[in-house]
């Protein structure tokens, strides 16, 4: 199971709360034109300010259906939904006292936005169509008619109103924008490191085909010359040396063979349901049988019924690479718990080893790193492989009472076929 996948783009979400700014900020200018002109404390042309609104709502509804669709949001779609905000307030402001509007500052609202959501050379287009807007209004603008006393009074209130109504926005509107961006960007990190992984394993997975392919001829060379050498020379003792290299070459051969056609087996292998204790304990059986010098205890901790899943079968040898690790760093008790919750099933392997040297830790897991004397260090990597495909998670700790524990982590559910 691969981490869930956002259902929208960053740019789809913040041009969403781009329609919703516009739509409370649309609210707001409606209700303070709706109350000048009830009160008739200033003269305004309202027809102007009218027409001016309904292409705000009218670009607040189109934005609307637009996102319905599903064409992607690009960069410049969105810097150009924030000109067209730039322009309709400026358009606002020349009809309501240009420069003198205390509301002059919402200018600030969309170049926060655009330095938030936008690359550089888009911010510093806008910052200019703004600048632009603010410099002919100091000059051409339809002016408010007001006695002295009222205008102060206006301009103060109207200058608080104005800042109140831009901190809100900028705080709460932006932050989200930048979350949006934020959470986009960690997963095409992820995404990346995922494809990483999947180039290591196909590599590892070429590799180990040709070597398949080109030990299949000296093995089989080997298993003719150590029967026929068997035949020729009677003798007891060697006799018990060439059966014992006799059968170490068949067991090459047979895992060559399975090594070679796994993908077909795991297709043509039936998969069965059972509860996560009887899994843990089929793979233990194997381990045990390859490793019959190892002594353990196995604790199960889990409360009320083991939940059920369908282990494939590269989940299974996951489990038994990583106890076959925990057999190399020290066979002598070890201590292999399972445990379960609502959320999580949980297997911890505990051995009394050396533990995980600290120049390496942050390596372990990568292919070909190994702390171990023998081995190509593709173990872990490949249960790590695995495990996050379900879902899960392996981790590796040192024990603060020596050697190391071994932590698989797999969610409820997410072992299915």
């Amino acid at each position: 199971m691969y981490p869930s996948v956002p259902l929208l783009s960053a740019s789809r979400q913040n041009l969403r709360l781009l329609t919703l700014i516009r739509t409370l900020v649309l609210a707001a200018q409606t209700g303070a034109v709706g109350l000048a002109f009830a009160s008739q404390l200033v003269i305004l042309p309202w027809f102007h300010l009218g027409a001016t609104l309904v292409v705000s709502a009218a670009l607040c509804l189109g934005t609307a259906l637009r996102l319905r669709g599903p064409w992607p949001v690009t960069d410049l779609e969105y810097a150009v939904h924030l000109g067209c905000d730039l322009l309709i307030h400026s358009a606002l402001l020349y009809y309501s006292g240009g420069s003198t509007n205390p509301f002059v500052s919402y200018y600030l609202v969309p170049l926060t936005i655009a330095a938030a959501t936008l690359p550089w050379l888009y911010s510093i287009v806008l910052s200019g169509l703004a600048l632009a807007g603010y410099t002919l209004m100091l000059v051409w603008y339809d002016p408010i008619i007001v006695p002295p006393v009222e205008r102060t009074t206006l301009l103060v209130y109207g200058m608080w109103l104005s800042f109140a109504l831009a901190a809100a926005l900028i705080t709460f509107f932006v932050t989200r924008m930048a979350e949006q961006l934020r959470h986009q960007e960690q997963f095409q990190a992820q995404r990346r490191e995922e494809s990483m992984r999947d180039q290591q394993l196909l590599a590892v997975a070429t590799q180990a085909a040709g070597a398949a392919h080109e030990l299949g001829t000296p093995l089989a060379t080997m298993s003719v010359l150590l029967k026929e050498l068997r035949q020729e020379h009677r003798d007891p003792q060697l006799d018990e040396d060439l059966a014992l290299l006799q059968s170490q070459v068949q067991l090459c051969k047979e895992s060559l063979t399975q090594l070679v056609r796994a993908a077909e087996a795991d297709r043509r292998q039936a998969v069965v349901e059972q509860t996560v204790r009887e899994w843990v304990d089929s793979v233990m059986q194997r381990w045990h049988l390859m490793h019959p010098e190892a002594t353990f205890q196995f604790h199960c901790l889990g409360k009320g019924s083991a939940p059920k899943l369908m282990p494939p079968a590269d989940l299974s040898q996951s489990l038994l690479n990583l106890l076959n690790n925990a057999t190399d760093a020290c066979p002598d008790d070890l201590d292999i718990r399972l445990d379960w919750n609502e959320q999580w099933i949980k297997v911890t392997i505990r051995d009394h080893g050396a533990g995980v040297p600290l120049a390496i830790a942050e390596q372990i897991g990568r292919p070909f790193i190994t702390t171990k004397g023998k081995g190509f260090g593709l173990g872990l990597f490949l249960s790590q492989a695995s495990v996050t495909r379900a879902g899960g998670t392996v981790k590796l700790y040192n024990h603060e009472d020596g050697g190391a524990l071994t932590e698989l982590r797999l969610p409820h559910g997410s072992v299915r076929a």
